[in-house]
């Protein structure tokens, strides 16, 4: 009696979305194990992915579930535990990416093993949003993203360029090998930088494992770049740190240089992150609201354009999906079936929010005090 009372709660909420517990459409839950309805009931997103990762249940299109759940708002429909209220709270106080805990991450997601992200992101090794506006296939994606970047910045043979959050260089490569320029990137993922100084090392270029607030380790005479870029670390800086990140950044640009931020957004203005992914994904990260980013850029830069592809992180998230399940066979002896579950949730439940425009991708191209005649947007 008390579980078919805990169905018809969540039958209800779920009923918003379309969404039939044990129901014919693709998306629809297949209940395995009523464990699973006490969990989503409960702990709301954390519950739901927990489950699934318990094989509690099961659902042959989870992007397209996602999709339906966010675009009707529910992803924010049941209300926080005590201890998920307590941890939001502990966000106003504490300050979660301090130079201390912003390791956390690379330990938890960027330092897993690089043969996996190799199969999954393809050439490129990516781990960002792909440009899709010509692009047929993955890699096309990527490498126009890379350009697009560069377009942006105005790259030539004389600009020197910082690139925070290098992940696995790709980017840096790319505007060395096309662009011609002198390049410094800077990472907190070991793996990522041993990886980016090994495939690279043909190329004008230096990989530092730092923090973009050691300045001592990757820019020690305090030298000025003409171009800074930022792909996919803005979401690591927090909240607390968002202006003392772009005030740093600005005192290593050069007067007339650009900086490009490359960055998910939020449509709402939060502290925390997606319970579940928070825990299993990106600890600690936080997604920036307009609101977030405007607070922060004003006194520090002027905004010259903002561009928002977010609907294309859909198809990149599909695609690096695909790309995973065809290898798996391959990676199964390293990681464990729980493993696969959470990844398979984690790429499918994202595709579908941006799908549901949720979530952005925006591209914020900025100058220190103005581009004298204005500055051409590229696209």
């Amino acid at each position: 009696m008390k579980n078919l009372v805990i169905q018809k709660c969540v039958q209800g909420i779920l009923d918003k979305a379309n969404v039939t517990i044990n129901g014919s459409k693709a998306y629809d839950i297949k209940l395995l194990d009523e464990r699973a309805l006490k969990a989503i009931l409960k702990q709301g997103s954390l519950g739901l992915g927990e489950s699934y990762m318990a094989g509690w249940w099961e659902c042959e299109r989870l992007d397209e579930l996602s999709f339906h759940l966010c675009r009707a708002g529910l992803d924010t429909a049941i209300k926080p535990s005590f201890l998920q209220l307590l941890y939001n709270l502990s966000t106003k106080i504490i300050n979660y990416q301090s130079r201390k805990r912003a390791p956390l991450v690379a330990l938890k997601h960027y330092n897993l093993d690089n043969k996996m992200f190799e199969l999954m992101l393809g050439q490129s090794m990516a781990y960002s949003c792909g440009y899709w506006k010509n692009a047929t296939n993955l890699n096309e994606a990527q490498q126009a993203k890379f350009d697009l970047v560069c377009r942006k910045l105005y790259l030539t043979q004389q600009d020197t360029l910082l690139d925070v959050g290098c992940g696995w260089g790709g980017l840096a490569a790319y505007a060395a090998e096309h662009y011609g320029c002198q390049v410094v990137g800077i990472n907190i993922s070991e793996n990522q930088i041993s990886y980016a100084n090994e495939k690279y090392k043909h190329l004008p270029i230096e990989f530092h494992l730092a923090d973009y607030r050691d300045q001592r380790i990757y820019n020690p005479k305090q030298k000025q770049f003409s171009k800074i870029v930022s792909v996919g670390a803005f979401e690591h800086i927090g909240y607390k740190n968002h202006q003392n990140f772009l005030q740093l950044l600005r005192e290593q640009l050069s007067p007339e240089g650009l900086f490009l931020l490359h960055t998910i957004g939020n449509n709402r203005t939060v502290t925390t992150l997606d319970p579940w992914i928070n825990k299993y994904i990106f600890p600690n990260g936080i997604l920036p609201s307009m609101l977030q980013l405007s607070q922060a850029i004003e006194n520090c830069f002027i905004v010259e354009d903002w561009h928002n592809f977010g609907a294309y992180y859909d198809k990149t998230l599909l695609a690096w999906y695909q790309n995973f399940e065809d290898n798996w066979l391959s990676l199964k002896e390293r990681f464990d079936t729980q493993f696969y579950r959470m990844w398979r949730f984690y790429l499918l439940m994202c595709a579908g929010m941006f799908r549901s425009r949720t979530g952005q991708l925006w591209q914020i191209t900025m100058s220190k005090s103005g581009l004298l005649g204005g500055y051409e947007s590229v696209r």
